[in-house]
């Protein structure tokens, strides 16, 4: 299977944008696992590919073909480094660690603080109700 020219010219451009060039890339193939058979137990169709300069290193065998698994490992470590430089990175982080701080499990200590406040509450209600009594 091959790429269109179109497609490796886009990724050339993009590199070049960020000032990356070949030289920086690491690549080496390895067998990949799963699906497809004859073809990927005997071919290393999977693609390892490392950024030197920033350590980034992305892994695809998502295709039966290497030439497509190497512009898909491009494509996915230019996109990397793409959230990278633009502070992208941090944000993501940010915001899965504040999910990750909501759905981790309250501490003891944290349970009686809450059901303390929650009892003080109801009794300041209690407080409000009526003075008289029921024979007005």
């Amino acid at each position: 299977m091959s790429i269109s020219p179109e497609k490796e010219k886009a990724i050339a451009e993009r590199m070049t944008r960020l000032g990356i060039s070949e030289d920086d890339l690491r690549e080496t193939f390895v067998r990949s696992s799963g699906p497809g058979g004859q073809n990927v137990n005997k071919t290393s169709t999977c693609v390892h590919l490392v950024h030197l300069p920033s350590g980034l290193f992305v892994k695809c065998q998502q295709d039966r073909s290497q030439t497509v698994n190497r512009l898909l490992a491009r494509r996915l470590l230019l996109d990397r480094i793409e959230r990278l430089k633009t502070g992208q990175i941090s944000a993501e982080k940010a915001r899965t660690e504040k999910i990750r701080r909501q759905k981790r499990r309250r501490s003891k200590r944290a349970q009686e603080k809450t059901l303390e406040l929650k009892h003080r509450q109801s009794e300041k209600k209690k407080l409000r109700g009526k003075i008289g009594g029921e024979d007005s």
